[in-house]
């Protein structure tokens, strides 16, 4: 095995994205799938039992020697944390509310950031729009690693550390890609978390901040379910652009690893998913799939044909409108 990968750009293509065309096939044979494009209001539940778990965490930490507390943070708080930035992913499609009540969804959203301890929510849904409508758009999709870390993350120790410092990517990788001008509800979305983050440390201390943060930090980084960042749309195959996860972590993350299925239609919650792939089967059953988000984790960092650029990347034509 080499020292440096063989890729040494984006996979450039000139075609437009498969889902739109794959939705408009499915629904022409299936039109029963439109009725699963409506909120799951379990969903709201959930977030709410979630939210008052890491409460208690919170609580319960807080007299814990410092080894116990980074222990519960990586077992338990990472879990929560990342299986939270997924539910957000779910509140960003409007699945809690739906559509019609856009703005309920956004506050709801802030109320589950809350656990994070940083201010994600919103500024995750204006760029995760545009991650679906130009999958793989230059300059657009903020999904799509920098020059840099496709450069430099190129030997397995290099993209070790990439997975390890995930977080860190996806906070600043909008800033370098497509910067956006800072709206109202991303102030409200900052001041709504700093004002939490404040009134844990009065309560609780500063083991309870260390959890939180930590938490967030681990469960984004080198956990089993981050697999899931990389299994997406990093081309194992070269040629396809979506993969979907079949195996249990679903359980944790609200379906994401359906994520052919979440992309043909992205306006059916997660929970109808597997439905989604049970009634148009002849669809996805042939198509690339895991089973395993930690072998996807061993594989990126243990291939040499797979890196950062590892990556379909298109130049997008025509008017392009973001959130």
């Amino acid at each position: 095995m080499g020292n440096t990968v063989a890729r040494e750009d984006f996979e450039w293509v000139y075609t437009d994205q498969p889902h739109a065309d794959r939705r408009k096939e499915i629904l022409a044979k299936h039109p029963e799938i439109k009725a699963l494009m409506k909120p799951d209001y379990s969903l709201i539940w959930v977030v709410v039992l979630m939210v008052l778990a890491q409460l208690t965490a919170f609580y319960l930490v807080k007299d814990l020697d410092w080894k116990w507390v980074v222990f519960w943070a990586y077992i338990f708080g990472s879990c929560i944390s990342h299986s939270m930035t997924l539910a957000i992913h779910e509140i960003s499609h409007n699945s809690a509310f739906g559509n019609s009540k856009a703005m309920w969804n956004r506050w709801f959203g802030m109320f589950a950031n809350l656990p994070l301890g940083v201010p994600y929510s919103i500024s995750f849904k204006r760029y995760h729009m545009d991650h679906h409508r130009y999958l793989g758009g230059d300059g657009i999709d903020v999904d799509i690693p920098t020059n840099f870390e496709g450069w430099f993350f190129c030997t397995p120790f290099r993209k070790f550390m990439w997975i390890v410092l995930q977080p860190f990517f996806y906070a600043i990788r909008p800033l370098c890609i497509n910067p956006k001008p800072i709206t109202r509800l991303e102030v409200i979305n900052l001041l709504a978390q700093l004002s939490f983050d404040i009134v844990i440390y009065y309560l609780w201390g500063v083991k309870s901040i260390f959890y939180m943060l930590a938490g967030s930090l681990l469960g984004l980084g080198l956990h089993p379910i981050s697999g899931h960042f990389i299994a997406e749309h990093y081309m194992f195959l070269k040629g396809h652009e979506t993969y979907s996860y079949y195996g249990p972590l679903n359980l944790l993350t609200f379906n994401v690893g359906y994520h052919n299925e979440h992309h043909d239609f992205p306006n059916i919650p997660g929970k109808s998913l597997p439905l989604v792939k049970k009634i148009a089967a002849e669809y996805y059953d042939n198509l690339p799939q895991y089973n395993s988000w930690i072998k996807v984790l061993y594989d990126f960092v243990m291939d040499d044909t797979i890196s950062p650029y590892s990556r379909m990347k298109r130049q997008l034509k025509g008017e392009v409108k973001q959130e």
